[in-house]
């Protein structure tokens, strides 16, 4: 299977209980349709991206990097590359490269969230497929060339330092992980 039909499927299958998300589930879906290039950085229409964000839940906190480009507070994540065989994997290596934490371990049930956004020409839009991923025992980061900082901040700081998104998806994931979402 390649990782444009594992995207599909993914999506396909995708119900994040929440209905602003099904419109944005379609349009993902379209844009894979009218775009076998979908996936990758060079489609000019934009492109599908994974992201996770990296959860401590027995210390209430996350780890977000400070996009060396954006200079904003994000979840790790990035373009899609050939040797990931699946969206969760390719999530799963952005967030472990960007960390420098190995062995964190996604959660089960899928993409928590989906976030369409505005990137600098030649592309247009990044289409996220946002997961989380818990970290293990004693785990201990390690700052990317892609980051300018990389800080572990609890839960209640989030909204002071992120936007929407990240907030949006630090609820969905603490949903997921009691058991809600």
């Amino acid at each position: 299977m390649s990782l444009h039909d594992d995207a599909h499927t993914v999506l396909e299958k995708y119900d994040a209980h929440d209905p602003e998300q099904s419109p944005l589930r379609q349009a993902y879906l379209d844009h894979l349709a009218a775009h076998p290039d979908g996936m990758w950085k060079a489609c000019g229409a934009g492109h599908l991206t994974a992201s996770a964000l990296v959860i401590d839940p027995d210390r209430g906190r996350v780890l977000l990097t400070l996009h060396r480009k954006l200079r904003m507070w994000l979840q790790m994540g990035g373009h899609c590359e050939p040797q990931d065989a699946t969206l969760a994997a390719a999530a799963l290596r952005e967030a472990t490269e960007e960390s420098g934490i190995t062995g964190l371990v996604m959660l089960p049930g899928g993409p928590v969230r989906l976030d369409r956004h505005p990137i600098p020409a030649p592309c247009h839009w990044h289409l996220d497929v946002q997961y989380a991923a818990t970290v293990p025992s004693g785990a201990v980061e390690r700052i990317s060339d892609e980051s300018l900082d990389l800080r572990w901040f609890r839960y209640d700081e989030v909204a002071a330092v992120a936007d929407a998104s990240v907030v949006r998806l630090l609820k969905h994931s603490r949903a997921r992980l009691e058991g809600r979402g």
